[in-house]
């Protein structure tokens, strides 16, 4: 999916923001993600730059080294600071542990907005601009359950998750496909206190095909009659295929996962994943440096989506095998909306 400046023009837009109008001035913004070579995240970047060059904002890009490198997002909030910058966006890899530089860049002025993970506390950001991530694990939970029909009941389940720390948007995913599939989640803030009989464990990916591949290796260890794979991305979920491959297993496991990027749309398509939940990280970062700019020019924060605590850049479930019950769109519209 291509940026289009009218696709965050308008009424929509123009809503999110409330305020009396005040004197342009230059603008510097900086962007702070996960790493540099999800896809994801590369079109994060893609979006925002060319809003930026739209909007004449000056735009610093930073991401950490390997998903979870918190370090390094606290070392570019700290170089923001420096620079003056007028507002941050950030895809945080320790939603929690990144809260106190958080507060330091607000201290110092300036507008910090949260992309795609919330951060925890989730009003520790001014604003978040997200896919609704538990939604997002609904859809896909419910469509495995409803695909096996019958057969859910004797599911083996494993959950091929993101990091240790379980930065929001992991667990967000991982309850919400346990509650599309029909699991008691216990805490919905916490991943691995359920007590389904139909789970068979736990592990982490860094988000990455070599972490989904070794996951799945693990699991398999476990239980090598898993039938049913929930994994955090789908980088992740092509490890997990090549390691059911490697054992003859991958025509024997569903396996559902959640970006929508054109790749994983494409593993969609050829069989490799049975449905994914798309979102749209173009119109998050786009929509966050837009943002920055109104706080910078009037001094207001944007508003979230009408009965959520943010703002909602929406999702869509992509299968060529749609379920009864389950709305979803085929890999053909995927493939039109997809981004990477």
């Amino acid at each position: 999916m291509k940026f289009k400046a009218k696709a965050f023009a308008g009424a929509a837009t123009l809503a999110l923001f409330s305020a009396a109008p005040a004197l342009a001035q230059d603008v510097s913004a900086c962007l702070i993600t996960k790493t540099d070579t999800n896809p994801f995240f590369v079109k994060m970047k893609e979006g925002a730059e060319a809003k930026a060059a739209e909007l004449g904002v000056s735009l610093k890009s930073y991401a950490g080294k390997v998903d979870g490198d918190h370090d390094s997002q606290v070392a570019a909030i700290e170089s923001c600071i420096a620079d003056g910058a007028k507002g941050i966006l950030i895809a945080a890899s320790d939603t929690k542990a990144i809260v106190d530089s958080v507060k330091k860049a607000q201290e110092a002025g300036m507008v910090v907005i949260a992309l795609d993970t919330p951060l925890d506390p989730a009003d520790a950001a001014d604003a978040t601009f997200a896919t609704d991530n538990l939604e997002a694990g609904k859809l896909i939970g419910a469509w495995a359950a409803a695909t096996l029909g019958a057969e859910a009941a004797n599911a083996k389940i494993g959950f091929l998750n993101l990091t240790p720390s379980e930065p929001t948007v992991d667990v967000l995913r991982n309850q919400g496909f346990m509650m599309g599939f029909g699991i008691d989640v216990k805490d919905p803030n916490d991943i691995g206190d359920e007590d389904d009989p139909r789970i068979v464990g736990h592990d982490v990916t860094n988000g990455n095909e070599e972490g989904g591949r070794k996951a799945m290796e693990n699991l398999l260890q476990r239980d090598p009659d898993i039938n049913v794979i929930h994994t955090i991305n789908e980088p992740a979920a092509v490890g997990a295929y090549q390691a059911l491959k490697a054992v003859g297993k991958e025509n024997d496991v569903l396996i559902v996962s959640v970006d929508g990027g054109c790749p994983g749309v494409a593993s969609v398509k050829e069989g490799v994943i049975g449905a994914t939940s798309q979102q749209y990280p173009l119109m998050m970062a786009a929509l966050g440096v837009e943002a920055i700019k109104k706080w910078a020019d009037e001094g207001v924060k944007p508003e979230p989506t009408p009965g959520k605590a943010f703002f909602d850049t929406g999702v869509a479930l992509i299968t060529d095998k749609p379920a009864e019950g389950v709305t979803s769109i085929d890999t053909t519209k995927g493939t039109e909306l997809c981004w990477g």
